[in-house]
């Protein structure tokens, strides 16, 4: 973390950036390390800014992986309230959107384990065989469907619907890279996986995606 006088001006500067913008807004070009160093210095406004930054993308990411969007709310919210508790821990090892996109993947893995504890546990499990796998997204029929019945939004559910039926250890970094954009190196830091393995469950997800959906496109 920075020393005690630099962190000083990094909080000056974000004083500046919000009285200069009429907006009172900080502005754009101060960087998430220095917003974070602000934040531990006290300023509430810096971190207001990162939760701005980050917040959709992040609620999004969590519900691309969960299919829940009020869950994926509540754990960008426990996302937030985590970078925020680890303030005085943070370090700029790493860019902060790998920092804030890996405490969220915990999360939302972790809520996936206990779904399927409690699938374990239910009373569906006394009376059918449990392999360990996820659901399978059934398509309804083999009848191919004409695009101007589908529209975009349903596609998306399809979508949605299916990507939430992979394995955790395919969903993730699939949505990472095909939805989030994020590069190998960023997605291999997030979920501290090397690139090869990666890039390999990456193509595996991809595979397995295609198979789900051969009947829709």
């Amino acid at each position: 973390m920075e020393s005690a006088a630099s962190t000083g001006e990094l909080k000056t500067e974000a004083v500046k950036a919000r009285s200069e913008n009429p907006s009172n807004k900080i502005a754009d070009k101060i960087s998430d390390h220095a917003l974070i160093a602000a934040t531990c210095a006290g300023d509430e406004a810096a971190f207001e800014e990162i939760v701005n930054r980050y917040r959709n993308q992040i609620t999004n990411f969590i519900f691309r992986m969960l299919n829940d969007y009020e869950e994926a709310v509540d754990l960008a919210q426990e996302t937030f309230v985590r970078v925020f508790q680890a303030r005085d821990r943070y370090t700029d090892d790493y860019a902060f959107s790998t920092y804030i996109y890996r405490i969220a993947t915990n999360l939302a893995i972790s809520e996936l384990r206990k779904r399927k504890r409690r699938r374990l546990i239910s009373l569906n499990g006394f009376f059918q065989i449990d392999d360990g796998s996820q659901t399978e997204f059934q398509p309804p029929d083999k009848k191919p469907l004409q695009d101007a019945i589908l529209a975009d939004a349903q596609i998306q559910a399809v979508v949605s619907k299916a990507i939430a039926t992979l394995p955790e250890k395919y969903r993730a970094p699939l949505i990472l890279r095909d939805v989030e954009g994020k590069t190998y190196d960023e997605i291999s830091n997030i979920l501290a996986t090397n690139e090869g393995t990666i890039k390999s469950r990456i193509s595996r997800g991809r595979n397995l995606l295609r198979e789900k959906l051969r009947n829709y496109f």
